[in-house]
């Protein structure tokens, strides 16, 4: 290798862009097509002017667009160094030379090509280690460390990281050694965790422990302890993944599952939630909500340390989803949701209300128009979906004054309290979901609801919740207020519901049908409840299934499955109904967008039964992909000739799903679906281990929900457990 200049001077810049105009950038293409606006990027990056900022963000966006590279990746990369070299932007080029290397999500481009691009441009970036500005030996040492090369990269961060003086240069050094050379990063690590390491050193080295998988040892805790808080440090890095340490430490602790690891884990964070530094407590708090997200066992450990802290946002909230095991915590909620201060109590008493709902109650009559967050976790959008709230009297009875407030005769009832008319609408929503939830026991809100019905119709399925049970007179009230309002489908459906009237339903579903889109869903769907009584209306079906199509959507092929699955409902014809139903899977097949579109068509053709056996293999194709194999085991199940089934082949789709968290819910069907005797010994075997380890399934999704789902599918997993078992 040729000795290069440590940095090329300004006089050589324009041998840095030298080819620029005369590369064929249009022969390559990056996130939005064509590379071809490329050399004008890249020419007023360089330049370094006022534009230069707004030319990196879309360089940026063009060839790593969140995260993934492409050809036009490939042609940048020298530009870019010759850049760096030049000594104009030297660091904003080098760090998005390390992004290009650093990414493995690539786009129609060879495997591995945007990669060594970066690595071929060693010869312009290794003088940069030994920069005389620390951030250009910063970002040098980033970039290089993620070309993974060992040939030529490792001697060099080798060499420099031996007489570097800069600390947070050196951490960087030492993270990129560790992504060459894992074995000999470590080595040089262990002799780093002491107190006199500076931080930046110090953190690199207990990352560059953990990335080779070494063993967690007590010196190892204690480096971590000693460097908290530990995010400012962080911040003078480059590796993103290590922007909150702590939480990323405890992350991959629990990542490996294993008692041992677990244990160091949980220990780590106790310590570090009874820290009397309000920002170590803070870095707790994050990790210990990633702790109980990854580990079924992690909030029993922690509660005790995380309940005196309830009085910190962030601690309120990690035990609301908790929910009723950090029952503990209870007393101290609910003496902060006392407090005067609205905004302290409200996020105590959004708390209380998931962890001990029935000692939330009156307390959130007392103050219900005032505490938000807790009436979102009553019955908003953080709220369990498995337990109703409890009834409290106190509490319907403020529910009642609230909603009376609403009615269109009391049309200032709003504005008197400041809100805006989204956070009317979602507070009418709460409150009147509440009531749905409690049913029969709220039968005395019916005027209430019945006021509220013409300017929030969801009020419909309300009524005739409450109203179940109830005597002639609060049945008639009920009927006269939905007849009035029946023009739409869903005051339409809760009146068939309420009296069987069938006249307004007809009439609203052919309304919803003929506006098309999700309208046109929702109203062949109302219609396939009816069954052949809504006969007259298949020619409408018929008409919407016809429709020209300008562009074939997901709504588009959502309307085709419900409108067939209508008119099999409704006239139970095979001939007319099974190839809409195809063609709803072809359309489906291989596009990007369209999978889980597919998996609810295999789902919802059971109501067939065997005259859905013509899409036995279109079924059967679905049960190679993880997210829709559970929808296809319940569809063939349901249509596929019984004698031709491979029962384990099924068993084998769904608990795969499971495994890899791809469709969790539906495999949990799935298997119950399947039965206890088509499992194998090893099949059970790892059955037994999602349902009893200490891992979590549930990683996504919703924050506020996911550890109450994962404690939902693991009694369901647990369940199919049992009858196998």
């Amino acid at each position: 290798m040729s000795e290069v200049p440590a940095k090329i001077t300004a006089m050589e810049h324009l041998t840095a862009l030298a080819g620029l105009d005369d590369h064929p950038w249009s022969t390559v293409n990056h996130a939005y097509g064509s590379a071809e606006d490329l050399a004008g990027l890249l020419r007023t990056f360089a330049e370094g002017g006022e534009d230069a900022e707004e030319a990196l963000d879309e360089l940026y966006g063009s060839i790593v667009h969140q995260g993934t590279v492409y050809a036009a990746s490939v042609d940048a990369a020298p530009y870019l160094a010759r850049i760096a070299a030049s000594g104009r932007q030297t660091v904003d080029a080098l760090r998005l030379l390390g992004c290009l290397a650093e990414s493995e999500d690539e786009y129609d481009v060879d495997p591995g090509a945007v990669r060594a691009a970066v690595t071929a441009q060693l010869p312009l970036l290794i003088p940069l280690l030994a920069d005389e500005d620390a951030a250009v030996r910063q970002a040098a040492s980033w970039t290089v460390g993620h070309t993974r090369d060992t040939c030529t990269a490792l001697p060099a961060v080798q060499a420099r990281l031996a007489t570097e003086t800069e600390p947070t240069v050196r951490g960087e050094l030492l993270t990129a050694y560790g992504r060459l050379d894992r074995a000999g990063a470590v080595a040089e690590a262990r002799v780093l965790l002491g107190a006199d390491t500076p931080a930046p050193l110090r953190l690199a080295a207990v990352f560059a422990v953990l990335d080779a998988q070494e063993p967690w040892l007590a010196a190892h805790s204690d480096a971590v302890l000693g460097l908290l808080p530990a995010r400012e440090t962080a911040r003078s890095g480059y590796a993103d993944e290590h922007r909150d340490p702590l939480r990323t430490i405890v992350g991959i602790l629990l990542g490996r599952d294993s008692y041992a690891d677990r244990e160091s884990a949980l220990a780590l964070l106790d310590a570090a939630l009874r820290d009397e530094r309000p920002e170590v407590r803070a870095e707790a708090l994050s990790a210990a909500d990633r702790a109980c997200t990854l580990s079924r066992s992690a909030p029993q450990r922690l509660i005790p340390a995380i309940a005196p802290l309830a009085a910190e946002w962030a601690a309120a909230q990690l035990l609301g989803k908790i929910g009723p095991t950090a029952a503990e915590a209870a007393p101290v909620l609910a003496e902060l949701a006392a407090e005067p201060d609205d905004e302290a109590a409200d996020q105590a008493l959004a708390a209380l209300v998931l962890v001990a709902p029935k000692a939330a109650a009156p307390m959130l009559a007392r103050a219900l128009g005032r505490r938000p967050r807790a009436m979102q976790c009553v019955a908003g959008s953080h709220a369990p979906s498995d337990v109703p709230f409890p009834f409290d009297p106190e509490l319907f009875a403020a529910v009642r004054s609230r909603l009376a407030g609403k009615a269109p005769e009391h049309p200032e009832g709003c504005k008197d309290r400041g809100c805006s008319s989204t956070e009317d609408h979602n507070d009418t929503a709460g409150v009147v979901h509440l009531l749905r939830q409690w049913g029969p026991q709220a039968v005395e809100a019916l005027p209430e609801l019945c006021a509220v019905l013409p300017r929030f119709h969801y009020a419909a399925t309300a009524i005739t919740a409450v109203v179940a049970g109830a005597g002639p007179v609060q049945r008639k009230q009920a009927a006269t207020a939905l007849q009035a309002g029946a023009r739409k489908l869903l005051v339409a459906q809760a009146l068939h519901e309420l009296t069987g009237e069938t006249g307004p339903l007809f009439a609203a579903a052919e309304a919803a049908l003929a506006t098309g889109g999700r309208g046109g869903v929702e109203g062949a769907r109302a219609l396939a409840e009816l069954g052949p009584a809504a006969a007259h209306l298949a020619p409408a079906l018929r008409t919407a299934l016809g429709r020209t199509v300008d562009r074939d959507t997901t709504p588009e092929v959502d309307a085709d499955l419900a409108l067939a699955l209508a008119l099999w409902r409704i006239a139970g014809e095979a001939a007319e109904v099974v190839p809409v139903l195809a063609s709803v899977f072809d359309r489906c097949a291989g596009r990007q967008w369209f999978h889980w579109t597919a998996a609810r068509a295999a789902r919802e053709i059971a109501v067939l039964g065997p005259a859905g056996r013509p899409l036995t293999a279109q079924l059967q194709a679905l049960l190679d992909d993880p997210a829709q194999a559970p929808s296809a085991v319940l569809g063939l199940l349901a249509v596929a000739d019984p004698a031709g089934l491979d029962r384990t082949r099924l068993a084998e789709a769904a608990l795969y799903s499971a495994e890899t968290r791809a469709d969790l819910k539906g495999a949990c069907a799935a298997l119950r679906a399947l039965g206890a005797t088509v499992l194998t010994s090893e099949q059970h075997a790892r059955l037994a281990v999602l349902a009893t380890g200490d891992r979590r399934l549930v990683v996504s999704g919703s924050d506020h929900a996911m550890i109450r789902e994962d404690e939902q599918l693991r009694a369901a997993l647990a369940s199919v457990l049992d009858r196998v078992g």
